[in-house]
């Protein structure tokens, strides 16, 4: 594993990635820690927060496609929509909604993207399994 090469990185892939990862264990941590308890809260909107900057920092990462959005991108709103349906649930007190946009949250915008940035050619495959990056 190299990670020298991280810190090569741009800031806004940097804190990309660091928004990311966090939001990653503190979103499969919710799937298991009970519900509706202060620590589910505060670390629900602790994710929810890491999710807005890792989507709002991706809007800055435009060198997979020579300056456009790649297909990656697509991946933006989809946190947005999750994040809104996230909230919607927990303000309608709708808590079958508040779940399943969580979920969709953990697969939709951390673990399809993550695995999408362990293609060839990208930071995280270069950094565990070697190869070029950029």
């Amino acid at each position: 594993m190299n990670l020298e090469l991280f810190s090569y990185a741009s800031p806004a892939i940097q804190i990309h990635a660091i928004g990311a990862v966090g939001a990653l264990f503190l979103g499969l941590s919710l799937l298991l820690l009970p519900r509706g308890r202060s620590a589910h809260r505060i670390l629900g909107i602790t994710t929810a927060i890491l999710l807005a900057i890792t989507a709002v920092s991706a809007m800055f990462i435009m060198h997979l496609n020579h300056g456009w959005p790649s297909f990656i991108h697509i991946f933006v709103p989809i946190t947005f929509m999750g994040l809104f349906g996230v909230a919607m649930g927990i303000a309608k007190r709708d808590w079958k909604r508040h779940k399943q946009a969580a979920r969709g949250l953990i697969f939709g915008a951390l673990l399809i993207p993550g695995a999408i940035a362990f293609m060839p050619g990208r930071l995280l495959h270069a950094m565990f399994f070697g190869g070029n990056w950029g």
